[in-house]
């Protein structure tokens, strides 16, 4: 489904990302792991379109997206949930989530897409009047996955959704991404908690310092000894 080939990027004169390579087929859940500062949400915003590589070329469903706009690369099917969820707090629940379907496809698929939203995350239809800025971090997590989810995504793009809460939470939400992937949605997902990440994920990227290290089936990963010392403490 992506085929990125050789992609460095950065801000201005300032290259974060060196000479990346990934493969993600249709289908999988794929882990990036790395600690703050690596360049994880550099590749996520590079695979959306949002920053240009300098170099390399991103390839999706064998079409080569790196040249064009966010909202094109939205339309194939790309979608990224950022990092601190990005809701519009002044707006309610559900406005948030239609906001989700703004594309055609989408739109006429609207009522539908709200039933799956809501049967996956019964508390956002709970609270579907409610103005999204007074949800719990959990609820504003889910919100924002559930509006990705309205964009009827082929690739759902995780950008450290554990950030900040509970882990009871984590676990339950941590579920409902691997039953988005059995539904059909390909997962990339971005996380700093390694052993849940390996243990969603089948196989995994270990970024560092903008480039990758390690790669292969979480099983290999986390035997890995640098996994283990490293991102583990064992």
């Amino acid at each position: 489904m992506f085929d990125v080939k050789q992609i460095s990027a950065g801000y201005g004169d300032i290259q974060i990302l060196h000479a990346i390579s990934l493969k993600i087929e249709r289908g999988e859940i794929v882990s990036v792991l790395g600690a703050n500062g690596s360049g994880k949400t550099t590749l996520l915003l590079t695979l959306s379109g949002v920053l240009r590589p300098t170099a390399g070329e991103i390839y999706f469903s064998d079409r080569r997206v790196d040249c064009l706009e966010p909202h094109l690369i939205v339309k194939q099917g790309v979608v990224r949930i950022p990092e601190g969820r990005k809701i519009f707090q002044e707006m309610t629940v559900l406005e948030n989530l239609e906001l989700g379907s703004y594309i055609r496809t989408a739109k006429i698929h609207r009522k539908e897409n709200l039933v799956k939203v809501f049967t996956l995350f019964p508390r956002l239809e709970e609270r579907k009047h409610q103005l999204a800025g007074t949800l719990s971090g959990g609820e504003q997590q889910m919100l924002a996955i559930g509006r990705g989810l309205m964009t009827i995504p082929r690739i759902l793009m995780l950008d450290e959704p554990s950030l900040g809460l509970a882990p009871l939470i984590v676990m339950n939400l941590f579920e409902v991404v691997k039953r988005i992937n059995q539904e059909g949605t390909t997962i990339l997902l971005v996380e700093q908690n390694v052993h849940l990440a390996l243990s969603t994920a089948q196989r995994g990227y270990v970024i560092e310092n903008g480039r990758i290290i390690l790669e292969g089936g979480s099983d290999k990963l986390l035997g890995e000894d640098y996994v283990r010392k490293a991102y583990l403490g064992i």
